[in-house]
This record gives structure tokens, sequence and C-alpha cells, in this order.
């Protein structure tokens, strides 16, 4: 096997996938986007004000998608 094609075998590696739509999600974006909104729920519920809410849900939901793709590319979500 040449080093070509062991790395095309490395890559053909699959992530667990959502099916949205008749669209296929990664599971790590879905989760993202599922910390994000029930953060943006706790937060807005504690503060009592969309701006702090928004905010930290976005972040939140930004840390999850980049740390599970992250994951993800390494191998271990797969």
């Amino acid at each position: 096997m040449t080093t070509a094609e062991h790395a095309r075998d490395l890559g053909a590696r699959r992530a667990a996938t959502v099916s949205i739509a008749g669209v296929p999600w990664p599971l790590y974006k879905v989760v993202a986007l599922i910390v994000g909104l029930a953060t943006f729920i706790v937060v807005g519920a504690i503060a009592a004000s969309a701006a702090p809410a928004v905010l930290i849900g976005a972040g939140a939901a930004t840390l999850a998608w980049i740390g599970g793709s992250l994951i993800g590319s390494v191998g271990y979500g797969s």
C-alpha cells in the first residue's frame, strides 16, 4: 500500500451523522446547536435579558462546534 492509499483510507472514515429533512448533518453540529439553545434559554431565564443570553449562547455553540470538529478530525469521535 502506498502512502497516498493509506492517507485516503484515513480520510474515508465518516463521522456519525443525523438526518435532518433528508440531509445528513454531522452529529457534532447538531450537538453544538442544542448546547447553544440550552445555554440561551438558561442564561435568558437567569438574566431576564436577551443580550447576554444571545452572546453567551452563541459563544457556547461556537465552542462546541469547533471542539466537535477538532475531535472528529483527530478521529476520536468516529
